[in-house]
């Protein structure tokens, strides 16, 4: 059957499974269906800037700006100077907010790389102006969240990466075999102010309110002392940008739902899962169309793929090829940490072991986090035996000349003959921290003991616990 997307007739013709009558097969598909033109929740609509200006909405800005720290804007100002600034000049904000002729100062950009290469924007507004996006966000975040689909986990209360990873696991249990993995190019950087101004004016009808988060998206830009116009896109640093994602993306849920379609967002990460692979590139086709048209956004085509699940990543996660798919860490998840690893260990190259041991379990602790719903156990013994081969490498080179690894070898309890023969042997330190008498000397008992903590470990404790 063809059906009208975007103005354009669209070839949507596919297996029954993979339709709206499919629907009711999808798991958590009690999804809200919010219409476009919802009239808003909570305050009176034309007097929203009074609650943004609120004393009390105020307080709790305040608050979560100074709990979050961050870096200082163009002005220089920090979080611990926020503070005796608004008790100076709060006055004089309040009525050029209330009068809509507040200008936002200009936005400090920073790149950092990004775990999978290349660089990452990053727009840090000045303290003042986080303040100010903050109380938006409080006062305009419910009256859009209400109407957001239940399949959106990105920057939403009470709502997770690793649930939208845990809804994708049951839709590929429930035999959805195949997935439409979306990346969407540069999507912060892309973003129509139009466009995103035309969805965010079907809920908010205070026309301050409005003019203010466009000067916010249309903030210049500083590199190196120089500003330059910001014609596109939403500067990831903001507190308002995750939330104006969730409201353009929100087009993209309400198109899915109506095509019955089963999916997991999570910000701009869309995976779209089907029974088969000729319905994968008809989605395909038809939403990358939607997106460009619609919405003017650019799929990565490089990047974006029709495949099995278990041969994608989806927010680092992928899964078994089993009836019953378990969830792991991605193969690129588990190259991410050997590097990191490889950077920690680096450093301690002249440091106590102990140190080195320490800055291991901070990262590993955090990355077991994440990865904590893993219910395979390979990657986890695989990046324990990577840790412990490291640090053995470590003291190898630390103890530096054939007489004192000797030493060390005999002092922790390797035979005088064996340690002679294992420091005269010619290798480097990677080939005798894999060999038997490091292993012997020191054993992973030993590096236990130091404090080192085991990924395997925590997952066993984590199963028992449950």
């Amino acid at each position: 059957m063809t059906r009208v997307v975007a103005g354009s007739r669209t070839e949507m013709s596919e297996r029954p499974q993979d339709t709206a009558a499919g629907s009711r097969r999808c798991l958590g598909n009690e999804r809200q269906t919010a219409t476009a033109t919802e009239e808003p929740i909570g305050p009176q609509p034309s007097l929203l800037m009074e609650e943004v200006v609120r004393k009390e909405n105020l307080i709790r800005a305040f608050k979560r700006v100074r709990a979050n720290k961050g870096a200082p804007g163009v002005d220089g100002m920090t979080v611990t100077q926020l503070g005796d600034h608004l008790r100076e000049h709060w006055t004089r904000i309040r009525e050029q907010l209330l009068s809509s002729t507040y200008v936002p100062q200009s936005v400090r950009v920073v790149e950092i790389p990004k775990p999978s290469g290349g660089t990452r924007m990053l727009g840090i507004p000045t303290v003042l102006d986080r303040l100010i996006e903050q109380a938006i966000l409080q006062v305009i975040g419910p009256i859009f969240d209400v109407g957001f689909s239940e399949a959106s986990y990105g920057f939403r209360p009470g709502r997770s990466a690793l649930q939208a990873v845990e809804q994708a696991r049951k839709y590929v249990a429930a035999g959805r075999r195949w997935t439409v993995d979306l990346d969407l190019e540069k999507f912060f950087d892309r973003v129509n102010h139009d466009i995103l101004m035309s969805r965010v004016a079907r809920k908010i009808k205070d026309k301050r309110l409005l003019k203010l988060i466009r000067r916010y998206l249309e903030a210049g830009l500083m590199t190196d002392g120089v500003v330059s116009p910001h014609t596109a896109g939403t500067p990831q640093g903001g507190p308002l940008s995750p939330l104006l994602s969730n409201v353009l993306l929100d087009d993209l849920d309400k198109e899915l739902e109506r095509r019955g379609h089963c999916f997991s967002r999570y910000a701009d990460d869309c995976n779209i899962y089907v029974c088969s692979r000729e319905a994968g590139e008809r989605v395909m086709a038809s939403v990358t169309s939607f997106l460009e048209r619609r919405l003017k956004l650019k799929v990565n085509r490089a990047k974006s793929a029709v495949g099995r699940p278990w041969k994608r990543k989806f927010l680092g996660y992928s899964v078994t090829v089993n009836k019953q798919p378990r969830l792991k860490p991605a193969p690129e998840s588990v190259k991410r940490a050997k590097a990191k690893i490889r950077q920690i260990t680096r450093r301690g190259k002249g440091r106590n072991i102990h140190r080195t041991i320490e800055d291991i379990n901070l990262f590993t602790r955090g990355w077991f986090g994440y990865f904590r719903m893993s219910e395979v156990k390979q990657p986890f013994d695989v990046l324990d035996q990577w840790i412990r081969h490291h640090l053995r490498k470590i003291l190898w080179r630390q103890w530096k000349t054939p007489r004192n690894r000797a030493k060390m070898l005999r002092r922790f309890g390797a035979w005088p003959e064996t340690a002679k023969r294992a420091t005269s042997n010619g290798r480097g330190p990677w080939w005798n921290a894999g060999a038997p008498h490091m292993h012997a000397a020191v054993t992973n008992e030993r590096l236990f003991e130091w404090g080192l903590q085991s990924l395997l470990g925590m997952q066993r404790g984590l199963s028992r616990a449950t």
